[in-house]
């Protein structure tokens, strides 16, 4: 499942990844491209949810090979032909593919990893991986061929409907069982809650990834390598962080682990602004710990929140969450060019604090097929007969 996320979410990447050689060679605009990588990221975010929910009612284990298949095709045949509306049209359709992978997919993979976080921190690594993959794979391809070459984009593609057919075979049972019957109640106000926390660490995400290459290049004056460098290791806490994050959740609990990654984030992102000069690299490297430590635990706690709508909960936590945070960025960049870099990111500070707030006072729910065993009080141990 690991493998056949990060064959998928190399699609989520490759879109922009393509688009400076959109702009190269077909002579697009910067407003026509941005539109490509606007229809990709909506439709792959927004329309998650909607998948989700059908896949509460209908176990559709089948959709896995099939969306990886559409998410791939859709990048394949974005680069033939010199048509804007169908190069849109491919773009949207491979969002589409990405978008009814991850519900179900994450259903699988938490039918497969049981109880265990670190199993699912591995499922979200593969997504993170094949994100990151993503534009050495289009340079390989496209720089060398150009446009015309795209069809060889598919192969990642292929390759992962065959692990996600090979994964169906041992996890689709216990799938069609987590969706036909499913137990517990559905805790609306906390779910709603931890999508709230999931939106604040979205925005400071995306807000980072937008500016701190620009803003580190301003305040060490070290030009493009220096920017580039601190982007890169915002990315780079990705692998670890992931992992560290479910092996804490074992050991530590969910929502503990999720509460600290937070207040960690106010602190390090606090000392992106304030670190002088090349001092900031290490709060980078912090920031990036405390945003993905807590990325597979969003996952699996909004499940247990719903466990009869665990393909919504999956949706959301995925995909909607995360479109929220993109649409955020072009603020930032409006009070950035209103006032200065530095200042645009301030915001970024207080929301992780706001996330924070919001997970005060949730329980850690009962897992899959545990309803109800959160609440129970610890069995006494019977006394020893008295002699």
């Amino acid at each position: 499942m690991s493998l056949g996320h990060a064959c998928v979410d190399v699609y989520q990447g490759a879109v922009a990844a393509l688009v400076p050689f959109f702009v190269a060679e077909r002579a697009y605009t910067y407003a026509a491209a941005s539109g490509i990588v606007l229809a990709a990221s909506l439709l792959s975010s927004v329309v998650q949810p909607l998948f989700g929910a059908l896949t509460d009612r209908w176990a559709m284990p089948w959709l896995l090979p099939v969306s990886a298949l559409t998410a791939g095709v859709g990048v394949a045949v974005s680069g033939i032909g010199g048509s804007y509306p169908l190069t849109l049209a491919a773009v949207a359709l491979s969002g589409i593919g990405v978008a009814a992978y991850h519900p179900e997919a994450a259903r699988a993979a938490r039918a497969a990893a049981g109880d265990g976080n670190t199993a699912m921190g591995w499922f979200a690594l593969g997504g993170n991986v094949g994100f990151a993959l993503a534009p050495l794979l289009v340079a390989g391809v496209v720089a060398v061929g150009g446009l015309r070459a795209s069809p060889l984009l598919v192969v990642p593609a292929v390759l992962g409907a065959v692990l996600c057919a090979a994964a169906v075979r041992t996890t689709g049972a216990r799938v069609t069982v987590a969706a036909a019957g499913g137990t517990g109640t559905d805790d609306w106000p906390s779910f709603l809650r931890l999508s709230g926390a999931v939106v604040c660490r979205s925005i400071v995400f995306v807000g980072l990834s937008a500016f701190v290459s620009l803003y580190v290049r301003e305040r060490t004056g070290g030009g493009d390598l220096a920017g580039t460098v601190a982007l890169c290791v915002l990315y780079a806490g990705g692998a670890t962080g992931t992992l560290a994050g479910g092996r804490l959740a074992d050991r530590y609990g969910r929502l503990a682990v999720v509460r600290w990654s937070y207040a960690l984030t106010v602190l390090a992102v606090a000392g992106v602004l304030l670190a002088p000069g090349t001092a900031v690299y290490p709060f980078v490297a912090l920031t990036s710990a405390g945003l993905y430590v807590p990325f597979s635990l969003h996952v699996t706690l909004g499940q247990d929140y719903l466990p009869r709508r665990v393909g919504t909960a999956s949706g959301v936590t995925l995909g909607l969450t995360v479109s929220v945070g993109g649409l955020a960025a072009p603020v930032l960049g409006a009070v950035a060019d209103a006032t200065s870099l530095r200042v645009a990111l301030v915001p970024l500070v207080a929301l992780p604090a706001l996330g924070r707030l919001l997970l005060c006072g949730l329980r850690e729910p009962a897992p899959p097929g545990k309803a109800g065993s959160a609440d129970r009080p610890p069995r006494r141990r019977p006394r020893a007969a008295s002699r």
